[in-house]
C-alpha cells in the first residue's frame, strides 16, 4: 500500500512539471476531498472531472472562463484525483443550465471547450465524438440516476440520434459535486443532428430550405428566438440562432411551418400526395412518438421538442427529434396523480391536463389518430418489441446501467441525501421495472384503439384488465365508456361471494382508472365485474402475497 502511495506521488509530481508550460493547466494537489465529515473522495471506477473557476461563481446565462481537467485512466482502471489529467487539461466558458432545475441544490451546467484565445475548441471527451459545446447533468430529481441516459440509449439504439452519454463524478472548486453525466449538446454537427451547414448568405434557392433545428420549449436559457404560427404554435429557432439567422431564413421555415399546420388543418390531411406525407418524414415520427409514449414522457411533444430539417435536394423533410430532457419519465411526474400512472397517451396531455399553459401541438393529436400513421405505429411497435424493447432486453440495460453505479450513488446520495428519496434505491430500481413491463403491456393491448380522436370520447365500453398483473398490494383498473352512465364495479372471490364494491357513481364518457389497494385481503384469485346499463364483463385478478 506504501509503495502505492508513493507512486501515485512521483506521478503527480511528474504531472505538475510535465504541464507547466500548457497555456491553462488545472493544478491537481489534493490527495482527498471530502464529501462529509465521515466519508472522504480520493478514487473512482468513474471518470473523474475537476474544474476550477479561481473563484468565480457560475451563474446563468453570461458564461465564464474556467480550467477544467479530466482523469479516465480507462475501462477497467480505477482513477485517482492525484493522477494527472490525461483525457483532457485545458480551458472551457461555462454556466448554469435548466429551468426548474435552476432552484436544486445539485446544479446543471453547460460548457464550451476552447483554446487560449478564447475560440471554440473541438475535442473529444470520455471518447465522444469531437466537438465544443456540452453538458453536464446531475440527476437530483430522478433517484434512479439513469431514466436521461436509458432513453438517450433507447433512442440510439432504435437508430434516432440521441445525446450519447458518459458517466463521471465531478469536483468543483474542490468541492465534490457528486455524480454527473456528460452528455453531448443538441447542435448541427456530422456527428450529431447530421444536416447541411447554413450561413447568412444562403438566401436562395436549395441553399434557403436547409439546415434548420427548431424546437418547442420553455423561455429559459441563451439565445432564444420565438415566434408563432398562423394556428398559434410557438416555435423557437434552435439553429440557425436567433441572432444569426436571416430574415430570409426566418421567413422560409415559418412559412414551411404554416404551410404543414394548414395541411393538419384540413380535410385531406392524410391524402398520400397533398397531406402531410408531402413535408414529414412519417418514420422519424413514428419513432418519436413510440420512444416517448413507452417512456411516458413527462414533457412529450410540448417542452424540449426539437424538430429539424434538411436541405430540399437532401430529402429535406421534417424530421422529429432528437429527443431530449427525460428525467420525468418511465413513472416519475410532477403531479402526484400522474406518478406511475401506466395507462394513458401522453399526446392527450391536452385533454388530462387542460389547465396547463404548455399545449402538445394540434397536428400531433391529429397525426396520431391517422388510420395510415396508426398501421405505420403499429407495425413499428411490433418490430421493436421483438428485438430492443423486448422486457428481457430492457432489463439488461437496467443492470448494466446501475451496475456501473454501484460505487459512485453512494457518495453522491451522502453528497446530496435530498436526493436519495423516502425509499431504497433497490426498491426505486424495483418500481421502475415494474412500470415499465406493465407500461409496455399496455401500450401492446391499447395501440390498436388510437383511433379517430372524436374529442377522445371512445367508440364502445371496455373493461381493462387491471396492471399490473398478478400484484401484491395496489392495482389499477380501466374501463372506458362511450357515453355518460352510472358505472358500479365490484370485487368477487373465488366462491363468487362478493367481497368490496369498487366504484359505484356516475362518470362521464371518456377513459378512466380506478386503484384498488388489497388491504388485508388474503392472497388468491379474485373477479371484478363492471356494470352500467345494458353492459357488464367481468375480468380475474390475482393477489400475491
Amino acid at each position: 500500500m506504501k509503495s502505492d502511495n508513493l507512486k501515485r506521488l512521483i506521478i503527480l509530481c511528474f504531472s505538475l512539471i510535465f504541464f507547466q508550460d500548457m497555456e491553462h493547466p488545472v493544478a491537481q494537489t489534493l490527495s482527498f476531498i471530502s464529501v462529509t465529515k465521515s466519508l472522504e473522495f480520493t478514487s473512482s471506477d468513474l471518470p473523474i472531472i475537476v474544474i476550477d473557476t479561481d473563484g468565480q461563481e457560475i451563474v446563468d446565462e453570461i458564461r465564464i472562463v474556467a480550467d477544467m481537467g479530466i482523469i479516465d485512466n480507462g475501462k477497467g482502471q480505477r482513477n485517482y484525483i492525484t493522477d494527472p489529467f490525461n483525457d483532457y487539461n485545458g480551458r472551457i466558458a461555462i454556466e448554469l443550465r435548466g429551468s426548474a432545475t435552476l432552484y436544486y441544490p445539485k446544479k446543471q451546467y453547460r460548457f464550451e471547450t476552447q483554446d487560449s484565445l478564447g475560440n471554440n475548441l473541438n475535442v473529444s471527451l470520455l471518447g465522444l465524438p469531437p466537438e465544443n459545446d456540452w453538458i453536464f447533468y446531475g440527476p437530483y430529481d430522478d433517484q434512479s440516476l439513469i431514466r436521461n441516459v436509458l432513453a438517450y440509449k433507447l433512442s440510439n439504439d432504435i437508430g434516432r440520434y440521441a445525446s450519447r452519454t458518459r458517466f463521471c463524478e465531478l469536483v468543483l472548486n474542490g468541492d465534490y459535486r457528486g455524480l454527473y453525466v456528460l452528455m453531448e449538446k443538441i447542435k448541427r454537427d456530422k456527428n450529431r443532428v447530421d444536416i447541411l451547414r447554413m450561413d447568412p448568405s444562403d438566401t436562395t434557392g436549395d441553399t434557403l430550405t436547409g439546415g434548420y433545428i427548431i424546437k418547442i420549449d420553455k423561455v429559459s436559457g441563451e439565445n432564444v428566438g420565438i415566434w408563432q404560427s398562423s394556428m398559434g404554435t410557438p416555435y423557437q429557432y434552435h439553429y440557425p440562432k436567433a441572432d444569426v439567422i436571416v430574415r430570409e431564413q426566418r421567413d422560409y421555415i415559418k412559412n414551411f411551418m404554416d404551410e404543414f399546420e394548414w395541411v393538419m388543418k384540413g380535410a385531406d390531411y392524410a391524402d398520400p400526395v397533398i397531406g402531410y406525407f408531402k413535408y414529414i418524414d412519417p418514420d422519424s415520427f413514428v419513432d418519436h412518438f413510440l420512444i416517448n409514449e413507452a417512456c411516458k414522457n413527462v414533457d412529450a411533444y410540448r417542452i424540449s421538442a426539437f424538430l429539424y430539417k434538411d436541405r430540399d435536394s437532401k430529402a429535406g423533410k421534417l424530421v422529429a427529434g432528437p429527443i431530449w430532457d427525460f428525467n420525468l419519465s418511465f413513472g416519475k411526474a410532477w403531479f402526484q396523480e400522474d406518478l406511475f400512472l401506466i395507462a394513458g397517451w401522453q399526446v392527450d396531455y391536452n385533454s388530462h391536463h387542460p389547465w396547463d399553459s404548455f399545449k402538445v401541438p394540434f397536428w400531433w393529436e391529429k397525426l396520431s389518430r391517422d388510420s395510415i400513421f396508426v398501421d405505420r405505429l403499429q407495425t413499428r411497435w411490433n418490430e421493436l418489441r421483438n428485438g430492443i424493447l423486448q422486457k428481457e432486453n430492457l432489463h439488461h440495460i437496467i443492470d448494466s446501467l446501475i451496475g456501473s453505479l454501484s460505487e459512485a450513488r453512494l457518495r453522491n446520495f451522502e453528497r446530496w441525501p435530498g436526493s436519495a428519496g423516502d425509499h431504497s434505491y433497490a426498491d426505486e430500481i424495483y418500481m421502475m421495472k415494474q412500470w415499465i413491463d406493465s407500461r409496455m403491456a399496455w401500450i401492446d393491448a391499447n395501440l390498436g384503439y388510437l383511433m379517430p380522436k372524436n374529442d377522445l370520447i371512445p367508440g364502445k365500453f371496455l373493461l381493462r384488465q387491471n396492471y399490473p398483473n398478478p400484484f401484491t398490494s395496489t392495482t389499477k383498473i380501466g374501463f372506458d365508456l362511450h357515453f355518460d352512465s352510472r358505472v358500479k364495479i365490484e370485487l368477487f372471490n373465488i366462491n363468487g361471494q362478493k367481497v368490496i364494491e369498487l366504484l359505484d357513481s356516475r362518470k362521464p364518457a371518456g377513459y378512466h382508472i380506478i386503484e384498488f389497494n388489497a388491504g388485508d385481503l388474503p392472497a388468491g384469485v379474485y373477479f371484478y365485474k363492471m356494470r352500467t346499463g345494458y353492459f357488464e364483463d367481468i375480468k380475474k385478478m390475482i393477489l400475491l402475497e
